[in-house]
């Protein structure tokens, strides 16, 4: 009787540790999305960023949301610069601008969409970013 209690009661714990785990989201560099992100999946985010609430002002999901998102990063600046030069084409955006400087800019275009990402030092190994999406008038990238 105490084996089948035993049994039972590890068999419990098993099922409840497999129906509680989520599914896990991976970006273009293979890396987990954290979940805040995965509402943005048409731009590539940093392992280990996290968002910045108080600055994030976005509206809508997908391919579609416009606004900005902020977020900061443990790596520094010049990593995410090259990080956004080497993941935004694979997700088909075109750069219009870059600028690398104390505030880097970044100006890519997809669709009927651009994005400008800013990347600033916040430490010698802190990044604070914002990618600011609107709307693409120009009929560059279409």
């Amino acid at each position: 009787m105490l084996k089948n209690n035993i049994l039972s009661f590890i068999l419990l714990l098993v099922l409840t540790a497999c129906a509680s785990d989520k599914p896990i989201l991976k970006g273009v560099d293979g890396n987990e999305i954290p979940p805040a992100f995965a509402n943005f999946p048409d731009v590539p985010f940093p392992e280990k960023a996290y968002v910045d609430l108080e600055q994030t002002k976005a509206l809508g999901s997908g391919d579609n949301w416009i606004g900005s998102l902020a977020f900061d990063c443990p790596y520094n600046a010049s990593r995410i610069y090259d990080f956004y030069v080497s993941e935004m084409p694979k997700l088909k955006w075109i750069e219009v601008a870059t600028v690398r400087a104390r505030i880097s800019q970044m100006t890519y275009v997809r669709d009927n969409r651009a994005i400008q990402i800013l990347i600033e030092s916040d430490g010698a190994d802190d990044a604070c970013v914002t990618l600011t999406a609107i709307p693409n008038q120009s009929g560059i990238g279409r």
